[in-house]
């Protein structure tokens, strides 16, 4: 964006209200959303009115705490059938599916968090809560430090915000150690993640090629109940594969599930 480009008002405060209520649980009152996004009450007031007459944000009962509307559900999910990375990727996380029964994700960076694009749910009755959309710090996640892991230092640390937030006792906060884990992940081709994002979770993730300005990766999301041995690695060795599949190195795998596949579901009680 040019450096003299002033955005129009009206619009940069209605992306603003919509960017506040998407990345909260919780529904926030008129004179709070005042006062995080520094919009004068009566302008702000009039925002969310037409918001809401059009279906992009809603309110409880009262009319006195505000969260997203239904309309936002329908045009955020548009963006998963129109982009060509999520499209292309589409039949390589089918694989990795059916292959693992484990949960699969596709995320792309976002300032300093990643954003789940796709997501193929686990077979298993032990699984993960997740859900696209949802948005986690590039540094806890597989994902995020896959993507981290192709960038220069100096990339990162002005990527990321600093402190870095702690999601568990187990989450990287410190720089040093960071930045070695991803020399580390560089190293080895894959980038993983030990009850750093969610205690009782590991994820190895790869990233995957894109655009110059899209920044993308998939990874694998498993309790780490059945992360036992080499389990990890093994996850990994097939996220190379489906990598190599996307450039193109190795041709798409055939349908349907592997004897080891739906042996391993069947002892793990996943059929």
């Amino acid at each position: 964006m040019r450096k003299d480009f002033a955005p129009v008002k009206s619009a940069d405060r209605v992306m603003a209200v919509m960017e506040a209520l998407g990345g909260r649980q919780d529904r926030p009152t008129l004179s709070q959303l005042s006062a995080e996004l520094a919009i004068p009450l009566s302008s702000l007031h009039g925002l969310l009115r037409t918001m809401q007459q059009r279906g992009w944000v809603e309110t409880d009962e009262t009319g006195s705490l505000y969260r997203v509307g239904v309309r936002a559900l329908m045009i955020g999910s548009s963006y998963a059938r129109v982009d060509d990375a999520v499209l292309a990727a589409r039949p390589v996380l089918d694989w990795l599916s059916e292959e693992t029964g484990e949960t699969v994700h596709h995320g792309r960076l976002l300032g300093s968090d990643i954003v789940y694009l796709a997501k193929r749910e686990s077979r298993f009755m032990v699984r993960v809560h997740s859900s696209v959309g949802q948005r986690i710090p590039a540094h806890a996640a597989s994902l995020g430090k896959a993507i981290l892991a192709d960038a220069t230092e100096e990339w990162v640390l002005g990527r990321l915000r600093w402190p870095l937030v702690s999601l568990t006792r187990n989450t990287i906060t410190d720089r040093d150690a960071l930045l070695k884990d991803l020399a580390a992940a560089r190293a080895r081709g894959y980038a993983s993640e030990w009850q750093e994002c969610d205690i009782g979770l590991g994820c190895v993730a790869v990233s995957i090629p894109g655009p110059a300005q899209v920044r993308d990766a998939i990874s694998f999301a498993v309790p780490v109940i059945r992360l036992e041995g080499d389990r990890l690695t093994e996850l990994a060795e097939l996220l190379l594969e489906a990598r190599a599949m996307l450039t193109g190195r190795r041709s798409p795998a055939p349908p349907g599930r592997s004897p080891e596949f739906l042996d391993n579901l069947d002892r793990l009680g996943g059929r």
